[in-house]
C-alpha cells in the first residue's frame, strides 16, 4: 500500500495506461490500488476498450458493451450508455483513414481569424493561409 491517497484523476490515468509504460511508483500504485478496491477491475475493462479501438478489432464492441453493463461499476455503465449513443462513430475511430489533415485546415483558417480579431477579409485570408 501507498502512505498516500491516491486521487480520482491519477486512478483513472493508472486505469488506462498500459504496465509498460508505467513508472516503478505508478506500478506500485496500480497494484495497491487493485488490491484495495473491487471496483478497479474497471482497469481491465479499459484495457480491453483501448484495444479495440487501437487493434482495430471493432467486431469485439459489442461484447465489450454487455460486459460493462454487467461490470456494476456505475461510472463503466454510463461510458457504454453513452457510447451506444453514438455507436457508429464509436466504430469509425479504428477506421485507417483519417479526416485529420481536413481539420487541421480548418484549425489553421480559425486561428488566423481570431488572431487577426475578425478582420480578416475574403482579400486577407487566402493570402495569409497560402505558404511563400
Amino acid at each position: 500500500m501507498t502512505c498516500r491517497a491516491i486521487s480520482p484523476l491519477t486512478a483513472a490515468a493508472l486505469c488506462v495506461k498500459s504496465r509498460g509504460q508505467m513508472t516503478a511508483r505508478q506500478a506500485v500504485n496500480a497494484e495497491a490500488l487493485k488490491a484495495a478496491s473491487a471496483e478497479f477491475t474497471a482497469r481491465r475493462l479499459a484495457m480491453r476498450f483501448r484495444g479495440l479501438l487501437r487493434g482495430g478489432t471493432v467486431e469485439e464492441l459489442d461484447a465489450w458493451l454487455i460486459d460493462a453493463r454487467a461490470s456494476g461499476i456505475y461510472a463503466m455503465q454510463r461510458f457504454a450508455r453513452t457510447i451506444r449513443q453514438d455507436l457508429e462513430a464509436v466504430r469509425n475511430a479504428a477506421e485507417p483513414w483519417s479526416n485529420g489533415q481536413t481539420e487541421g485546415q480548418i484549425n489553421k483558417l480559425k486561428t488566423l481569424t481570431r488572431a487577426m480579431y475578425g478582420r480578416a477579409g475574403v482579400d486577407l485570408l487566402p493570402a495569409r493561409m497560402m505558404p511563400l
